[in-house]
């Protein structure tokens, strides 16, 4: 996580001082819609063991910005985790249970134009994500609130309508749920 962190950090400022001039634009707002997948896994949690979960499940975010200039803008998100049901094994009994949960984050983004339509961008602020297991015989919860990171790239359709394709990284590694690392499509509208 840390690498992560100190990445876009070195990223954000060598695009930066690399890029002599920007052209202003007019700030703007946006809203979104994605898909994020995540690996729902579980590890030994409360005398489970032996898990057999859903893996990869597709979870639906919304997201909207404000974008300063072309580099510089803020953004604010909610992913919602979907339940997972899994198998397990405890003292010898099988069982089932599912876990779901959410995230959601505030950042601070630096976006890199390549040329008109196509641009790179990279995220960091901080994160809340709560996840809940939930069996006939346990019942476990699970918050982090921590460092936020993400790495992306937007392809612009038109002045109002982008694509984006980015990997996300909410806090550190997770018990049981969603892991912390996820993987989103999405599209935007600019107001």
């Amino acid at each position: 996580m840390k690498k992560l962190i100190v990445a876009l950090i070195a990223t954000t400022a060598a695009v930066g001082a690399a890029q002599a001039q920007t052209t202003q634009t007019q700030p703007r707002a946006y809203v979104g819609v994605g898909i994020a997948t995540a690996d729902h896994v579980n590890s030994s949690v409360g005398g489970l063991t032996n898990f057999d979960s859903d893996g990869y499940k597709a979870s639906g975010k919304i997201f909207g910005g404000y974008e300063f200039d072309q580099n510089w803008g803020v953004e604010a998100g909610y992913t919602d985790f979907r339940n997972s049901d899994f198998n397990y094994t405890a003292n010898g009994v099988n069982g089932s249970g599912h876990t779901k949960g959410n995230s959601y984050y505030v950042a601070g983004k630096y976006n890199y134009p390549v040329n008109e339509q196509f641009s790179v961008y990279g995220k960091l602020g901080l994160q809340h994500s709560e996840r809940k297991l939930e069996t006939a015989a346990l019942n476990l919860k699970n918050t982090d609130t921590g460092a936020y990171g993400a790495v992306g790239v937007q392809y612009n359709l038109n002045q109002q309508v982008a694509l984006t394709a980015e990997y996300e990284r909410y806090g550190k590694s997770k018990d049981f749920g969603a892991k912390a690392d996820v993987w989103t499509v999405g599209a935007r509208y600019s107001f």
